[in-house]
């Protein structure tokens, strides 16, 4: 019997289907979304790719909208569940660094919503982002999830009182990146790392977005929130989601990328 990795045996435990339904995980969703859809106005009959779809939150509800969606997930539990939901997602598994199954320039739109949270090197993360670009036409836009660095070491590090343990294991360096590898399953970045990557694989950004901006730290006070309160709280992100010096510190970043060659 094939032994589980470490990702593996995480996923079969964490719902990942309920994650983006509590409420910071909504602002995250309704965020990408609005993102997702300003650029698929854009385009004519447009063909979708989901890279790393988890139970798909994001493919299913954008092949229930009328998109023609692919997904390709990594674990095979949570490739389960997308295929019980019964949508016209095509989904298969599959490696983010080598989508083999999948021909050059096939996608108008390529989603990487959960790979580089579990790739814990520039040459890795760097494999997925050229698979993504060799998939995706030319003039297609390439939408790339982050875990920001900062937030890994204000919540985990300070915050759950982890900082002296990670020091003394060798965890941060000394200006405090995150240094993570497989036994820690996600792995953190600064804006300036995203930027290598991007310059590396020849994309043009077009933008970068905070998806969910403080969410995440108050996750107590948005649950206490009544309902128009919270419609406000998302009002506001929406309007500030693009300020640069609400970038380097928030749980996750998307950046928004155009191929031009």
């Amino acid at each position: 019997m094939k032994k589980l990795t470490e990702l593996e045996k995480h996923y079969n435990k964490f719902n990942e289907d309920k994650r983006l339904t509590r409420r910071h995980g909504q602002v995250e969703y309704i965020t990408s979304m609005k993102y997702i859809h300003d650029y698929l106005k854009e385009m004519d009959n447009p063909k979708i790719l989901d890279v790393g779809a988890g139970t798909g939150r994001y493919s299913v509800a954008l092949a229930d909208e009328g998109y023609d969606v692919t997904a390709v997930e990594l674990v095979k539990y949570n490739l389960g569940i997308l295929k019980s939901k019964g949508s016209t997602v095509k989904a298969m598994q599959g490696n983010a660094m080598n989508l083999k199954k999948l021909d050059d320039e096939s996608f108008d739109m390529t989603l990487v919503f959960g790979p580089m949270y579990h790739l814990y090197n520039h040459d890795d993360k760097l494999k997925a982002l050229n698979e993504a670009k060799r998939v995706t036409k030319k003039g297609g836009i390439i939408l790339v999830a982050y875990i920001m660095n900062e937030y890994s070491v204000i919540t985990y590090c300070f915050k759950q009182n982890h900082i002296k343990e990670c020091i003394e294991n060798g965890k941060l360096t000394n200006d405090f990146h995150c240094i993570s590898e497989d036994e820690d399953l996600y792995d953190y970045v600064r804006l300036e790392d995203i930027g290598r990557l991007n310059d590396d694989a020849g994309l043009e950004r077009i933008k970068i977005i905070s998806a969910d901006g403080p969410a995440d730290y108050i996750r107590s006070v948005l649950n206490d929130m009544d309902e128009e309160t919270f419609e406000l709280f998302v009002e506001y992100h929406l309007a500030t989601c693009e300020r640069p010096e609400l970038l380097g510190a928030c749980a996750h970043t998307i950046d928004i990328l155009r191929k031009n060659s």
